[in-house]
């Protein structure tokens, strides 16, 4: 998530003050949309397919696919070509030594025309073909497959994330309260059966209402912090399950700003082909934060 810059224009006031922090959360609310609908981002999902042991076609992607002995593998057929970086992939190929991280990320483009069909892809260039990608990844104890399509109907419909108007007011400092030592924090996912682990290495504290307020807080790059959180606007105007709030690091002495104004919504609100984490229990607000993105007004349906 993009980190949420301290500017002038969140303490000073008066009209220009306010136009002035409106002017840069326009621009990076827009920013933040055009990462969301790259052509092979996650809106451009088709489905999302769980492995075993036996050979899957999932439509609008090359290979057969299974999880054998060894791993996930995929059995391409003649004329199917994935790529991996730099490498082309035929045949049979196992993906645990691709699999960094726990995921690899294989591209293709299918010819054949529609994204219905899995067709036979080629490697390289597009020559007139629709890009894709196959994105293999461990979950939990199992092992998922999520085809992405550049040519993907939701993303050729998307209309853009409404959100509250800015507003300063919803700039609030904060303090970062650290624990002794970070600790490996899991939470559930919007798929049962699914967990998410996060370092924590604390909590943010915040006054509100005349009341004090925590948030666990899960370590970002560059010593930022990832909230994950529900208020009291979650299903109704915002989305259910969770929206995530990237908090500059804070300063030495703690202090820190959480600007509810960049509060986003996750892959979950927009597409069932999703595992996206919710937020551990103490994190629901008991008030409305009438700030941030709103529900989005379609998602993609796995129905």
């Amino acid at each position: 998530m993009s980190a949420a810059p301290r500017t002038a224009a969140r303490t000073a006031s008066g009209p220009a003050a306010t136009a002035a922090f409106t002017q840069e959360w326009t621009a990076w609310h827009e920013a933040h949309e055009s990462s969301r609908t790259e052509p092979l981002g996650i809106l451009a999902a088709t489905g999302l397919h769980w492995l075993g042991r036996t050979r899957l076609r999932a439509p609008g992607v090359p290979g057969a696919w299974s999880v054998g002995p060894q791993g996930p593998l995929v059995e391409l057929a003649e004329g199917e070509v994935l790529t991996a970086g730099d490498e082309e992939l035929r045949g049979t190929r196992q993906l645990a030594p691709l699999m960094h991280d726990g995921t690899v990320l294989l591209r293709f483009v299918d010819r054949s025309g529609g994204a219905g069909d899995s067709g036979t892809s080629g490697g390289g260039a597009n020559d007139g073909g629709v890009d894709g990608l196959a994105e293999v990844s461990r979950r939990g104890s199992g092992v998922m497959l999520r085809p992405r399509r550049a040519d993907s109907p939701y993303l050729a419909s998307f209309t853009g994330t409404k959100a509250y108007p800015a507003d300063p007011q919803w700039a609030i400092d904060a303090r970062f309260v650290a624990d002794p030592a970070p600790a490996a924090r899991r939470v559930e996912a919007v798929l049962p059966g699914i967990q998410h682990t996060f370092s924590s290495p604390g909590r943010l504290e915040f006054e509100r209402d005349g009341r004090t307020h925590h948030l666990t807080a899960f370590a970002g790059a560059d010593g930022a912090l990832t909230v994950l959180f529900r208020d009291a606007t979650s299903g109704i105007t915002t989305y259910a399950a969770s929206r995530s709030l990237t908090v500059p690091a804070p300063s030495a002495d703690g202090s820190a700003v959480l600007d509810f104004n960049r509060a986003v919504n996750l892959p979950c609100a927009y597409t069932d082909f999703s595992t996206c984490p919710v937020p551990p229990r103490e994190n629901t607000l008991p008030f409305c934060v009438d700030a941030g993105e709103k529900v989005p007004a379609a998602r993609a349906s796995a129905a």
